[in-house]
């Protein structure tokens, strides 16, 4: 295997012609550029250079290789030049995946904070909801997925193999309209809403909806199911029905003509960050994840 050390005495040897004065040049000793070019030899399986006396010069072979020498030594000057800059966090990348409400709550103050503090790194961001999104950081789509799970739920077994950073607790605050018998009353049980028209929201929250409501002794009737948040406030706001929302998706959502009850007893989702094991290593995806950390703090 040719290494770029024995390249870069080879270009010396044959810029200085001779062992000793390409050693001055490299700062080695003689025996050390001699021992080097016997190993690169062995590496070609070929002589690349030709002693006759005090001169010294190179065979075809040798001259090949000097050749494409400047070539590779310049492509790997700038390959360890571009992998400094992103280990140094003057360049990188960074794909991100994130459920809607998280990306218009903790995202937009991370990336704020990733552009201030690091402008050459670049992050894209693109939304899905789990488990779409994890299976998107499984296959290689993106390097960090905002995701959710609900207390109880079996996603802790499905996360194993990734690196699982919690963000936040989020509540469901139950949503009913404003001129609702129990509007204004600050808190709600499940159970006083077991004969209300209900409005539901991703596939996940249906499904949880639904084992809540199961929990609290009826099935809820579900009249309308959407997975874009406004289209739920704005449902429940025109007398439709009633919902219950994470505070992430009421923080994100102008809530027009409705009315927030806290749900007894809790209902609480914990929001994670993942990401693998190595990327969890590369320094822009550490750095994403700490601002993620400290927009979820604010």
């Amino acid at each position: 295997m040719i290494e770029a050390r024995h390249l870069r005495i080879l270009r010396a040897v044959a810029g200085t012609g001779s062992f000793s004065a390409a050693a001055r040049e490299l700062g080695c000793t003689q025996p050390a550029v001699s021992q080097q070019m016997k190993a690169l030899e062995q590496s070609a399986g070929t002589p690349l250079l030709v002693r006759t006396g005090r001169e010294m010069r190179l065979t075809q072979a040798g001259e090949a290789l000097v050749r494409h020498a400047a070539g590779i030594l310049a492509g790997l000057t700038a390959a360890e030049e571009e992998v400094a800059a992103i280990a140094g966090l003057r360049a990188g990348r960074v794909r991100l995946v994130s459920f809607p409400s998280g990306s218009s709550t903790l995202v937009p103050t991370a990336l704020a904070a990733m552009r201030a503090g690091h402008p050459g790194t670049r992050i894209s961001l693109v939304e899905a909801e789990p488990p779409r999104s994890v299976e998107m950081l499984r296959e290689g789509d993106c390097d960090l997925a905002l995701a959710f799970r609900y207390a109880g739920a079996s996603a802790a077994a499905e996360w194993e193999d990734l690196v699982v950073t919690p963000l936040l607790t989020d509540r469901l605050v139950g949503l009913v309209p404003e001129g609702h018998r129990l509007a204004g009353a600050g808190r709600v049980g499940m159970a006083e809403l077991a004969d209300e028209p209900w409005i539901a929201g991703c596939p996940r929250c249906r499904r949880h909806l639904v084992e809540v409501c199961e929990g609290a002794g009826f099935t809820p009737r579900i009249d309308f199911a959407t997975d874009d948040y406004p289209a739920v406030v704005g449902l429940v706001g025109a007398g439709l029905g009633v919902a219950v929302l994470p505070e992430l998706a009421v923080e994100s959502v102008r809530a027009k003509g409705v009315s927030a009850l806290a749900v007894e007893p809790a209902v609480e989702r914990e929001v994670v960050a993942l990401t693998l094991p190595d990327l969890a290593r590369v320094p822009a995806v550490a750095a994403t994840l700490g601002e993620l950390v400290r927009a979820a703090a604010r």
